[in-house]
């Protein structure tokens, strides 16, 4: 079973911005927040944190489940054989590495709460374009960032 392109746009809309496109069928009541997370590897369908952060100022980070905030969500319509894609509407910056350890971060997660743990997963996916971290680097997505639905 697939969904269509329309009900993945909906379902981002719902739950990136708290729309009601979807009536009847999703609920938007709940967390005003949704926390973003970076991995290193793919986190996959168990939320697994095994590979979540990788450096030790590394937190999670609050963002508003909205798309009217200055720092929240906007969410691309797929159209064709495209796919629906969400993107940030202003700099998501995560704490900068004060030590020596490198990395990429390829993919980002959508979470319930700021606990490093696999509850309240909401959505994973590869990130485009990866972030490399290391000391100095305050790892950051931009309006240029997406996740892709699909």
């Amino acid at each position: 079973m697939s969904k269509s392109d329309t009900f993945e746009y909906d379902v981002l809309r719902a739950v990136f911005n708290a729309s009601t496109a979807v009536s009847g069928v999703l609920t938007t009541a709940g967390t005003t927040d949704l926390w973003m997370g970076l991995h290193t590897a793919d986190p996959g369908d168990a939320a697994s944190t095994a590979a979540e952060g990788g450096y030790a100022q590394y937190t999670r980070v609050a963002v508003d489940r909205s798309s009217a905030a200055s720092v929240g969500f906007v969410v691309s319509s797929a159209t064709g054989a495209g796919a629906a894609t969400v993107s940030p509407l202003g700099n998501i910056d995560f704490p900068a590495e004060t030590a020596t350890t490198t990395g990429t971060f390829t993919f980002g997660s959508v979470w319930t709460t700021s606990s490093i743990g696999p509850a309240g997963n909401v959505y994973s996916g590869s990130i485009s374009p990866t972030i490399n971290f290391g000391n100095g680097v305050t790892p950051r997505l931009t309006t240029g960032s997406s996740i892709t639905e699909d």
